[in-house]
């Protein structure tokens, strides 16, 4: 049908109830696009994520901007810049609702900071297609024909050139855009090779808008980040030259200073680093290693059949810690069970500030070793095992701390921050060790043993009390999943909504993979595997473009958080190594 057949089609329903728009379904003929609708919602009030349209060009075609894709992180920083533009021209067009509900306007899934794999835009050897929302206007719940004509007829043409015509595009923008992406992940690539868990960037600005804001501190207001020499790392990038900055290398880390000073922002750096950034976020080269983990504290916790007793042991009345479940878990018990899940999903580096860490489970003073003797304490602070984690399972921790010095005696490296500079403080720390008469930790002599757990797939239930599949992300830090909501408060390296929602999906889709005999590990693996080969749309038959790619810690971690799973531990489980 072409775009006549529409307007004609928009005409007949004037004044109809909104429900009559379901007669606009079906795929329209513009010169230089194709318009699918799919589904329309039967309601104004609906929420975006219930229509599905999608615009679909020709790569070959001469007006529509094209890139040789040359590596996957190329393709989506490609697909990325592309969306950016759909959004920014929608914006300026039809950014204001117009009419009852979600009328009026045109979307898409919003980007932040971070350039990673989106579903809102998909390229194949012929095609980009363009996945966006469509608030169809109305008053009250009638339709408003003329709004409709104008919104599908004259702004979508203006939205898709502008943000898919070659001669509208700042092709020196986009190029740069596709560099700065593959020059990041390279970066991420060599610090293995290099034996760092992360790299900061000298220039870098580090400090963000605000608390509720990630764009970065305007530079005026920001000192850009500056490495000590005795940490400085050059890098060669394929497109920006060399580099150099700061590299932590692999090891115990601490990030130390008074309040103020940094350290979390530093810190922050670090957990952000596992994403590729926009160009001009500030923090273009600051890359951690891909399994890097923030920790926390998060009382009110589920968790089910998790082994906490590396850290925790001897409870009262008996309580298992080998198989550790709790409907309400404490600050401490909380922490245990997020680093051994962590440990769990083959966790490389582990990063906590201790701002948001449970006191008793980060340390035990010297004064209070003496009065309360080992056998009467159940918990065994990370202090004691942070060596351990390193030497047997060779996971690093970076620590920001501030009020406790005794982890100098345990640290391989020591950086103050001072003013928002980092200083290698690390001869002087382990003289102040070393001087220290006070109880030094105890050294673990014991295995760091973790035990994988199988999840019960029957456990795991979508429906609502109608028996209605309901799998719904409204904000960043739950998903209503079912009769539950699954709280991810405490997973702090979430960025978008997008996310949320496919991790939701992602659970019900990998139900099937979990036969009670396969590791949460290995489903994790899989159900990214199926990503991988097929895309984010495997998920869901339903693609309506607001799915953003999750790591597998945070899909592990997600299912850990449901309340009434059911999984019974086993060791030695074989994995496919291929998916890894």
């Amino acid at each position: 049908m072409n775009p006549q057949r529409l307007r004609n089609k928009i005409a007949d329903i004037d004044g109809k109830d909104y429900g009559f728009y379901q007669t606009l379904l079906g795929t329209y003929a513009f010169p230089a696009f194709k318009l699918l609708i799919e589904q329309i919602p039967k309601d104004p009030y609906a929420p975006s994520h219930a229509g599905i349209y999608k615009i679909i060009v020709k790569r070959n075609d001469p007006l529509i901007i094209d890139w040789q894709i040359r590596s996957k992180t190329a393709e989506i920083a490609f697909r990325d810049f592309i969306a950016r533009l759909f959004y920014k021209a929608s914006a300026a067009v039809s950014g204001i609702r117009r009419g009852t509900g979600n009328s009026g306007i045109i979307t898409i899934n919003r980007p932040g900071q971070t350039v990673i794999e989106r579903n809102n835009v998909i390229i194949d050897k012929e095609h980009i297609e363009v996945r966006c929302f469509i608030g169809l206007p109305a008053k009250g719940r009638k339709i408003n024909a003329a709004a409709a004509q104008k919104m599908l007829l004259v702004e979508l043409p203006e939205i898709v050139e502008s943000s898919l015509f070659e001669r509208y595009i700042d092709i020196g923008a986009l190029k740069a855009h596709i560099e700065t992406a593959e020059d990041a992940e390279f970066l991420r690539g060599k610090l293995a090779d290099l034996a760092l868990t992360a790299f900061i960037s000298n220039g870098a600005i580090l400090p963000r808008e605000s608390g509720l804001s990630d764009k970065p501190l305007i530079k005026d207001a920001a000192i850009a980040f500056q490495s000590p020499k005795t940490l400085e790392t050059h890098i060669s990038l394929p497109h920006c030259g060399t580099i150099s900055g700061m590299g932590i290398p692999k090891g115990v880390t601490l990030i130390v200073g008074g309040g103020f000073h940094g350290k979390s922002t530093l810190l922050e750096a670090v957990a952000m680093g596992i994403y590729n950034h926009i160009p001009g976020d500030g923090r273009e080269y600051c890359v951690s290693v891909p399994q890097t983990v923030k920790i926390r504290a998060y009382s009110g916790r589920s968790i089910t059949k998790t082994d906490i007793s590396p850290f925790i042991q001897n409870l009262p009345y008996g309580k298992d810690t080998k198989e550790f479940s709790s409907a309400n878990a404490s600050g401490s018990t909380s922490q245990a069970a997020a680093i051994m899940e962590s440990v769990e999903a083959d966790a490389e580096v582990l990063l906590m500030d201790e701002d948001t860490c449970a006191a008793n489970f980060m340390i035990r003073d010297d004064k209070m070793r003496r009065l309360v003797v080992q056998k009467d304490e159940p918990i065994t602070p990370y202090i004691d095992r942070v060596r351990q984690l390193y030497t047997e399972k060779g996971i690093s921790s970076i620590l920001a701390l501030g009020g406790s010095g005794d982890y100098f005696a345990v640290s391989d490296l020591v950086i103050q921050m001072r003013n928002y500079r980092p200083i290698d403080v690390t001869e002087r720390a382990r003289e102040i060790a070393q001087r220290d008469d006070s109880v030094n930790p105890p050294m673990r002599e014991e295995i760091f043993n973790t035990n994988e757990r199988c999840p019960f797939g029957e456990s795991i239930n979508p429906l609502n009390e109608y028996k209605k599949k309901r799998i719904i992300a409204r904000d960043i830090r739950t998903i209503s999943f079912g009769r539950q909501t699954i709280d991810l408060s405490d997973l702090e390296q979430l960025i978008e909504l997008a996310q949320i929602k496919a991790i939701g999906y992602a659970i019900d889709y990998g139900k099937k993979y979990m036969d009670k005999k396969t590791a949460l590990k290995t489903i994790v693996d899989q159900i990214l595997s199926d990503i991988n080969k097929k895309g984010l749309d495997v998920l869901t038959k339903r693609n309506s473009g607001d799915f953003s790619l999750f790591r597998g810690i945070e899909l592990a971690a997600a299912i850990n958080r449901m309340r009434g799973i059911e999984m019974h531990q086993t060791k030695n489980l074989q994995r496919d190594s291929n998916l890894k």
